[in-house]
């Protein structure tokens, strides 16, 4: 008999510039500067103020660790960020990652923190989820992007 064993999800702080364009599919790939200690299989897309709401999730198709120069020379097509962001971001890291973007849902009603995991506050960069917290929103609440 096998074991199920559901997939790992993490609650992500995104700026809605961003957040949009990951939605929108012109946004394949999130650089971060912190490494996972579990890659997640989903993240959940908290898009920031103004917004301050769920906005929908994607499936993470893989991540590349390495530093800065090679992630932006591989991911600038698809990273949703000009050069001098980027460099902004990463400025003094010798390391990043770039998580990339599987398929992605985008909700057809955004729910709010406290309705998803019980608190008003969004987590500096990201958090891990119970998989069961936020499988009835995925099951019921999701238009393709």
């Amino acid at each position: 008999m096998a074991i199920r064993q559901d997939p790992s999800v993490a609650l992500m702080s995104i700026h809605p510039e961003f957040a949009n364009k990951i939605l929108n599919g012109t946004k394949r790939v999130e650089f971060r500067k912190w490494m996972f200690s579990n890659v997640p299989s989903i993240v959940v897309i908290y898009s920031t103020s103004p917004v301050s709401q769920v906005v929908g999730y994607f499936f993470v198709d893989g991540r590349d660790v390495t530093d800065p120069l090679s992630l932006w020379e591989r991911y600038k097509e698809v990273g949703g960020i000009r050069r001098k962001d980027f460099n902004h971001y990463f400025k003094g890291a010798e390391r990043g990652i770039a998580i990339r973007v599987g398929r992605v849902h985008r909700l057809l009603k955004p729910v709010g923190l406290e309705e998803l995991v019980g608190s008003k506050r969004p987590p500096q960069s990201f958090r891990y989820l119970d998989f069961a917290c936020c499988s009835g929103m995925m099951k019921s609440n999701h238009a393709f992007s």
